[in-house]
């Protein structure tokens, strides 16, 4: 699609993974079709940048030839519904309740294999947790599906519900029902059979079902068409999932098999050039057995990791420019494209971003949002800085990361970036445990 800066170029990755050959074949990609620049998603996927007027079809090439489409090339539609979301972390987190990795690539395939979800909105999302300390759980999704510990060793359930997330604490939505691990890609592809059964020529997501159609309704409808037994116990309505620890995104963490570690580092704005992504390939090419992941954070978290490689990893890492580490202000701070390649920005919110790490309190999470649309961020920050002209912005707090409703309270109206730090200082929340979107 066209931007200012160019065309953009969306690569959705399966569970946000990126082995060192794909990374290489992009990096060589963007600076022969594009400006060089790629950045990481909200949804952990990339978006090219700059692709050069006619140069789409032999970037498109290039992509597929490094197997970064669809399963089936053939089957255009496949991409826009390749939008399962898990923890960058999946199958190695050591606290995970079940490792969602073959689940994950089940449901893909469940999605790229019915023509009839060509239908759905590329938007269209789910989200597989499955009980990881490093998860996003503040994206609302279409259909959730969440891990529940299980004190009787019996087959793994997953709590699920419709146009939200997970509960975390108490006051959010509790989840719908709970299903057996095993009929999970069954119930799924009810579901979204039954979004289409329903849904109106102008409903495009689960929530605009919702306004017409009880959540009730709609499983009734999913169980008859999967034939699978639904848990409706009272505990659901109780049940809370364990908080998460955005913080993980970031440095040396060991994975459950006690022998290996992830290890995470942030690109200032989620933004990389070509060079630190050949660093990226070059670094799990040289190390047996890593892979890259991209995450939600718009961060990259690399697994597999040995401990005697532990140190070198994350000096290189450093040396990439990439952060490692939460006292880090530019991992607090996260901005949209702006209006260098946005014309729908009223302001350069890459550069004044960089202005205001400088100066950012410590603790303190800020998202700069060119316009109304909020493209950096899924969800609400702490602190938005909403650009109303070119260097001024209205301040806005929020104290519920899943209000979909505006930004928050509006503390102060068209402030510099030097007037809005000094308001962060004054009114800075304390520090918080909550993961952060970025």
């Amino acid at each position: 699609m066209p931007a200012l800066d160019g065309g953009i170029c969306r690569v959705k990755l399966a569970g946000g993974e990126l082995n060192a050959a794909q990374a290489l074949a992009i990096a060589n990609a963007i600076d022969e079709h594009a400006s060089g620049i790629v950045d990481v998603t909200n949804r952990a996927n990339l978006q090219l940048r700059g692709v050069k007027r006619g140069h789409e079809d032999a970037l498109i090439a290039a992509l597929l030839d490094a197997g970064l489409g669809p399963r089936d090339a053939t089957q255009a539609f496949a991409d826009d519904v390749r939008n399962v979301l898990v923890s960058p972390a999946a199958g190695c987190d050591a606290h995970a309740l079940f490792d969602t990795t073959a689940l994950a690539d089940q449901l893909l395939s469940t999605l790229q294999s019915d023509a009839r979800f060509a239908a759905l909105s590329p938007k269209f999302s789910l989200m597989l947790d499955g009980g990881e300390r490093l998860m996003m759980l503040d994206h609302p999704h279409d259909v959730w599906f969440s891990a529940m510990p299980r004190s009787d060793h019996a087959q793994p359930l997953f709590a699920f519900g419709l146009a939200g997330c997970p509960p975390v604490v108490a006051g959010h939505e509790s989840a719908a029902a709970a299903i057996a691990a095993s009929d999970l890609a069954t119930l799924t592809q009810a579901l979204l059979h039954t979004f289409l059964d329903l849904a109106s020529a102008d409903a495009t997501r689960m929530r605009d079902l919702l306004a017409t159609h009880s959540v009730e309704s709609i499983i009734r409808h999913a169980e008859r068409r999967s034939g699978v037994y639904l848990l409706r116990d009272a505990s659901l309505s109780h049940w809370r999932r364990a908080p998460a620890d955005a913080s993980r995104r970031l440095g040396a963490h060991r994975q459950r098999d006690g022998q290996h570690w992830h290890i995470g580092a942030q690109p200032a704005l989620g933004r990389m050039n070509s060079a630190t992504l050949r660093g990226l390939a070059q670094l799990a090419r040289e190390t047996d057995g890593a892979t890259l992941r991209m995450t939600p954070w718009q961060s990259v978290l690399l697994v597999n990791i040995a401990s005697a490689n532990v140190d070198a990893t994350l000096h290189t890492l450093e040396t990439l420019g990439l952060a490692t580490t939460p006292h880090d202000p530019l991992t607090r701070v996260i901005a949209c494209t702006g209006s260098t390649g946005c014309a729908k920005s009223h302001a350069d919110t890459k550069a004044d971003a960089l202005k205001l790490a400088a100066r950012v309190p410590g603790h303190t999470q800020a998202h700069l949002s060119g316009c109304q649309r909020s493209c950096a961020a899924a969800h609400r920050a702490p602190y938005t800085l909403l650009a109303v002209a070119d260097g001024r912005y209205d301040l806005y707090q929020t104290h519920d990361p899943r209000d979909a409703n505006g930004f928050g309270q509006c503390l102060a109206r068209g402030l510099t970036i030097d007037e809005a730090a000094d308001r962060l200082h004054a009114s800075a929340l304390p520090s918080s445990d909550e993961p952060f979107d970025a």
